[in-house]
């Protein structure tokens, strides 16, 4: 595996990862870090999104402040790891994020850490919670609005069945996804303060395949039928959700994507070492929240660090 210097600078490497082929052909994941100046065996391990890709360098420099030598995913379909052959963020079974994981976690080994936390942001936070379940190989997991469960009306959830069938039988079929109301509340160039590559995280968002929702309908099931994580976990989501079409300044200072009662119900089912912490004014992904509200949820995750002994 060659290291190179990422494209992010600041003393950002990153190792890209092979993964078995697939019907899309050739799959990679990609690790991207930098070592905390600290002499540590300590080590975080970030997971992305959906539509997402690690680019949050803030995270980065507080744990890395924190002595926490930083570690971030980009998975196969995703960001750095997209090829002109794929499907984008597209997967059949949550499950094979699993060998990402694992490699990813050897690397990390590798390079002399003992300690790992994951860190696992929406989608990230729903395939972390099954990794953590079931292979327990891990000392503490972050989940950062995690996605427990669909964000859609109950007639639609009366229908998942047929959600299920089709994504099994036409699994690159689409649908309509996500409005362009949150990547644009975030962006430098729209209504927002970030920079972030439009190609690997675009505006419009990449299409929503059957197959991909069959996957995420699945993997939602398990988790709600009762985990057994044991290390401590921490979850934080938003005081508030915005389920509005049109674009209201309230996609600001709220979650735009998913249902914080959601979240709030499934944190009690994943394991009994959870503790439940509530962002005022988060959006969806808490640490890209206005500075003070993103300070605050920096403050609340060091406290559970400290509490936790991780």
């Amino acid at each position: 595996m060659k290291e190179e210097e990422d494209y992010l600078g600041k003393g950002f490497k990153d190792i890209t990862i092979k993964l078995p082929y697939d019907t899309d052909g050739e799959q990679v994941a990609t690790l991207v870090y930098r070592k905390s100046n600290q002499d540590t065996k300590k080590a975080i391990l970030y997971v992305h999104g959906f539509i997402d890709y690690f680019f949050q360098t803030e995270l980065a420099d507080k744990f890395n402040d924190w002595g926490y030598n930083f570690y971030a995913i980009d998975l196969r379909k995703y960001g750095r790891s997209l090829l002109p052959n794929h499907h984008p963020n597209y997967i059949s079974n949550i499950h094979l994020y699993f060998e990402e994981f694992d490699k990813s976690i050897s690397i990390i080994k590798e390079q002399g850490n003992e300690s790992i936390i994951m860190m696992g942001h929406s989608t990230g936070g729903l395939s972390t919670s099954l990794y953590a379940h079931h292979k327990k190989n891990i000392d503490g997991l972050i989940l950062n609005s995690p996605f427990f469960d669909l964000n859609v009306p109950p007639a639609l959830k009366k229908i998942t069945p047929l959600f299920l069938a089709l994504g099994k039988i036409f699994p690159y079929l689409t649908m309509d996804g996500l409005t362009e109301h949150y990547p644009k509340s975030l962006h430098k160039d729209y209504k927002g303060e970030w920079d972030f590559k439009d190609e690997w995280k675009p505006i419009k968002n990449f299409p929503t395949f059957f197959g991909w929702l069959r996957a995420i309908i699945t993997a939602q099931k398990e988790l709600q039928n009762g985990l057994n994580i044991e290390c401590p976990t921490l979850v934080l989501y938003s005081d508030k959700s915005y389920k509005g079409k049109k674009w209201d300044d309230i996609i600001k200072i709220s979650d735009g994507v998913l249902d914080v009662d959601h979240i709030k119900k499934y944190a009690d089912v994943i394991g009994n070492k959870v503790t439940k912490i509530e962002i005022k004014d988060g959006v969806h992904d808490i640490i890209l929240s206005t500075k003070p509200v993103r300070d605050n949820a920096y403050s609340e995750i060091k406290k559970w660090l400290e509490k936790s002994k991780l």
